[in-house]
């Protein structure tokens, strides 16, 4: 863990997040600042700032999970598509130096399209809205999971 990292804090639980899943390894989170309404992280609970320090065995764990993660945002935000976005890297759009995933869940009608850059497309969302989203994915996790 690190202390000056936001994504540690979340973790531990010393900085609100609106979870939908955590296990021994693994935690995903709602992004504060989505792209659209869904748009979820992935974290490992070891901190690695990049993939290039993430061990094959973590990697390849964190991976399975982003696919469960993708199929309940998918379902439970009615998306026709699903982007899951990986940066390392100030260069590729990296702000938080905790590796993670992020799972955007997308439809035709928001204007956003393969060659438009993401991180120009965020907005804040307030904390209630997350939570109620949140719910509505931990839903449809439960039921593929069954």
């Amino acid at each position: 863990m690190s202390d000056d990292c936001v994504f540690c804090q979340i973790i531990q639980k010393k900085s609100p997040a609106s979870f939908i899943y955590e296990d021994h390894w693994v935690v995903a989170f709602l992004s504060n600042r989505p792209v659209n309404e869904g748009h979820t992280l992935v974290i490992p609970k070891n901190h690695y700032e990049n993939i290039y320090e993430m061990p094959d065995s973590e990697l390849a764990y964190l991976s399975k999970v982003v696919k469960q993660i993708a199929h309940a945002v998918r379902d439970a935000m009615v998306a026709e598509g699903i982007r899951v976005v990986q940066n390392n890297g100030s260069a590729s759009g990296q702000v938080v130096f905790h590796f993670h995933a992020h799972v955007i869940p997308l439809k035709p009608h928001e204007g956003f399209t393969h060659g438009t850059a993401y991180r120009e497309q965020t907005h804040g969302r307030l904390p209630e809205a997350l939570d109620i989203d949140a719910e509505k994915i931990r839903r449809h996790l439960r039921e593929t999971q069954q």
